[in-house]
């Protein structure tokens, strides 16, 4: 059984810093890409950033120069390191692994981070 659990979550001011953490159980993970999305409040859900197997991070361009993705294959851990956020940044926060042997995504449930002073 996957799972994934998001922490890290919370209030944080404009200019500040947070860190998302998401642990992943019930596979190896290290062969698959892990993603962040996002999803603000009465919008969509939205890609946030990304990163391969292999360590290749890929971030979308409302975060770029100030969002950093990065993975612990050894913990089973990605982690979206959240310097200077935005009010805009405000959003449940999801972590997501296309497991492509099974041909299904799975999910965690998801942390709120508030910015705002």
């Amino acid at each position: 059984q996957v799972q994934l659990v998001e922490s890290g979550g919370g209030l944080v001011q404009p200019g500040g810093s947070l860190r998302l953490s998401c642990a992943a159980s019930g596979r190896i993970f290290s062969i698959f890409a892990m993603n962040w999305y996002r999803q603000p409040p009465g919008k969509q859900r939205e890609l946030v950033a990304s990163v391969t197997s292999a360590g290749s991070a890929n971030f979308a361009d409302s975060v770029k120069g100030r969002f950093t993705i990065s993975r612990d294959n050894a913990k089973n851990t990605v982690y979206l390191q959240m310097n200077s956020p935005k009010p805009e940044d405000t959003a449940v926060y999801y972590c997501n692994v296309p497991i492509w042997t099974e041909g299904r995504d799975y999910w965690g449930q998801g942390t709120q981070v508030t910015v705002s002073s």
